[in-house]
């Protein structure tokens, strides 16, 4: 099982990604949005705000928040390490139930591309 550090680390190489893109990436990395990843074998959240090609404030909070993310994800945390490096795709992860999508439709359809 992904620990928090390993989780984290897998954000950060997604935020690392996402300053680096370029093209189609980089446009679907721009919308301003606050985003959240609940990694629910370790019942503790993400929350940052991606914006400009960047996933800004990143914070850990336990269980779920509050208040929803306008782009809200749930998975394992092996699932997130797994996503980030490459080793699962989106797609098939979000069809099978393994990764949970709260967002709107054109946001979904961007975030395939960033993962």
């Amino acid at each position: 099982m992904a620990t928090i550090e390993e989780c984290r680390e897998a954000l950060d190489r997604l935020a690392e990604n996402l300053a680096g893109a370029s093209g189609d990436l980089r446009d679907a990395a721009a919308p301003d949005r606050s985003l959240s990843c609940h990694l629910s074998d370790l019942d503790v959240t993400f929350t940052g705000h991606l914006a400009g090609g960047h996933i800004q404030d990143v914070r850990t909070v336990p269980g779920t928040p509050e208040r929803r993310a306008e782009i809200a994800l749930t998975m394992s945390g092996d699932d997130l390490v797994a996503l980030v490096h490459g080793r699962l795709s989106f797609a098939k992860a979000w069809a099978s139930g393994r990764v949970r999508v709260q967002a709107s439709l054109r946001d979904v359809l961007r975030l395939r591309s960033l993962l």
